[in-house]
């Protein structure tokens, strides 16, 4: 079973889209950790590390995407971690691209079935346990 952690870094306090993609993905028969509103990109790291997660899924709507997201992948990469991230929110398509080159694997916007987002959160786990 793939284990999924959705978190949301910052100050950014909606979570409806967090709780709406976690939802989709432990229907469609995944184990999926909230970690909850509010939390540093330390926390999230260790978090995911602890619970030995498959996947991350980061959601933000703060706008601080550019300097969190590079924070989460930095601190991963230092605990010797290459797991998958996959980031939703509201994010210019140009700073999109920037984070897909950094290394996240893809990033949804509003109104992402979440139909696509399990499917393709199944194929980014299966590819990187190759």
């Amino acid at each position: 079973m793939i284990k999924v952690m959705i978190a949301k870094p910052g100050l950014d306090g909606h979570d409806r889209g967090a709780k709406v993609v976690a939802r989709a993905l432990r229907d469609a028969g995944m184990e999926v950790i909230y970690t909850g509103i509010r939390q540093t990109p330390e926390q999230i790291v260790q978090s995911a590390v602890d619970e030995d997660v498959d996947i991350l899924g980061i959601s933000i709507l703060s706008g601080a995407h550019m300097k969190l997201i590079p924070r989460i992948l930095d601190l991963l990469k230092s605990k010797g971690s290459n797991m998958p991230v996959f980031v939703g929110g509201i994010i210019p398509k140009e700073d999109a691209e920037k984070l897909k080159a950094l290394g996240v694997a893809e990033v949804y916007g509003p109104g992402a079935p979440t139909s696509e987002i399990a499917e393709q959160v199944k194929r980014f786990v299966e590819h990187s346990s190759t």
